[in-house]
């Protein structure tokens, strides 16, 4: 949203001309007169939304992880402090404005036109102090990595809450300022600046750029520069080369974070005091080339940033794949065919089912196994039965029987096997 200026007194025609002409030009930035951006912008906003937000999603997710392994520290809570604040910029500013960009009139309502601008400038913000603060204690890190720097966790919530206080209260003209103003039939959000504010809103134009980019900035490169010279002393034991090598590292990333953030949030601050520069000095204002190109420049922070911190960061990336195997090996084994009960080195289902079980074939294997074992069984009988040792020890149970029957002489005539040797010699004479 671009800034007006535009004094509640009467007017006379010819300037209410030249304010128009203005009021159009500075006010008017989400309605394009060509039916092509109508179309472009939005897709690329809407594309630069999508995938930033899954990327900063999932860098949220593994940095969360990491800190319930006991992984906390300041750095590693400012990075993710970083990327919730890229989540929240794509997540609603970027909507806004792309819908702002595709219609011809501002259809969202009073409250939208004043908390969009106001939000987006306080999630960039944010973001500007966390680089700083994120600097100091990189530098800190690197004066003597092999000394544990334990803060508390109400100490870390402290910092973030003062970032995000600060980056709230600065950017409050944004909200005080905005307004509807009617232009023919169509609605326009504008920035409106009383006649009384003009004193301040001069003051405030030069001050706001110096607060929330130029010092944080300054501030965050100087550290870095110290912190690389610091990381540059060699050191002869192993563990303190190792150190040496993932401070380096560390370095490295957040200064990548920086750098990147800076270089593409510079045009949009061109463009910024180039409109409040044309405003105070009836010059010509920038080019809408320039407005568009600066804007997504600015968005697109919120998904380099995430590539950054995965192509640069070994423990993210570990953080990563560990999330990814989490997420995805715990549905894996679901999907996978069950194998059959008698597997060896299959898992035993508890309740199987009995409509699936009961009427199931026996599996040719399992039949194969149980005849030969039958037939085992029948050749190892035979066996035992024609070979001699079984003859002089082994009794079978009839010949027992029978030996049983005649020791206790309750045998009977009529079953008697032998009945000549119970007939008298006389009797067999005869």
């Amino acid at each position: 949203m671009e800034m007006d200026k535009l004094p509640r007194v009467n007017i006379s025609a010819e300037n209410n001309t030249v304010d128009r002409r203005s009021f159009l030009d500075r006010g008017a930035y989400q309605h394009l007169e060509n039916g092509d951006l109508k179309v472009l912008i939005p897709v690329i906003l809407g594309v630069v939304c999508v995938l930033g937000f899954t990327g900063n999603s999932t860098a949220i997710g593994v940095l969360i992880s990491n800190a319930r392994k006991g992984k906390l520290s300041l750095i590693n809570a400012l990075i993710l402090n970083l990327m919730l604040a890229d989540g929240l910029v794509l997540a609603f500013a970027v909507p806004f404005k792309a819908t702002a960009y595709s219609r011809a009139s501002w259809t969202l309502g009073l409250l939208v036109c004043k908390t969009c601008d106001w939000f987006l400038h306080s999630c960039m913000a944010a973001k500007s102090f966390t680089v700083a603060v994120m600097a100091k204690a990189c530098f800190r890190y690197i004066s003597n990595p092999t000394k544990q720097v334990s803060i508390h966790l109400k100490t870390i919530l402290v910092v973030l809450l003062f970032i995000w206080l600060l980056a709230c209260v600065v950017p409050i003209p944004h909200w005080l300022f905005a307004t509807l103003q009617k232009e023919g039939d169509r609605l326009l959000c504008v920035q409106l600046v009383p006649l009384d504010a003009h004193n301040f809103m001069s003051v405030y134009v030069k001050v706001y750029p110096l607060v929330t980019f130029c010092v944080p900035l300054s501030f965050a490169l100087l550290y870095f520069w110290r912190a690389y010279n610091r990381g540059q002393r060699r050191c002869s034991k192993t563990q303190n080369l190792r150190m040496q090598m993932r401070s380096r590292k560390l370095t490295l990333m957040l200064f990548s974070l920086t750098v990147a953030m800076g270089t593409m949030w510079l045009p949009q601050w061109v463009a910024w005091a180039w409109m409040w520069h044309a405003i105070d000095s009836d010059s010509p204002f920038p080019p809408m080339a320039l407005v568009l190109s600066a804007q997504l420049l600015m968005f697109t922070i919120s998904l380099v940033n995430p590539l950054i911190v995965l192509a640069l960061s070994e423990e993210f990336r570990e953080g990563y794949k560990g999330l990814w195997r989490r997420l995805t090996l715990r549905k894996h084994p679901a999907k996978q065919p069950k194998p059959g009960p008698h597997t060896p080195t299959a898992m035993r289902s508890p309740t199987p089912r009995p409509e699936t079980s009961a009427h199931l074939p026996p599996c040719q294997s399992d039949w194969e196994e149980e005849t030969g074992l039958k037939k085992q069984q029948e050749q190892g009988r035979g066996a035992a039965e024609d070979s001699p040792g079984n003859k002089d020890g082994a009794v079978l149970p009839d010949v027992e029987q029978f030996w049983q029957e005649r020791e206790s002489g309750s045998h009977s005539q009529e079953n008697d096997p032998v009945p000549w040797e119970h007939q008298d010699p006389k009797q067999g004479k005869q």
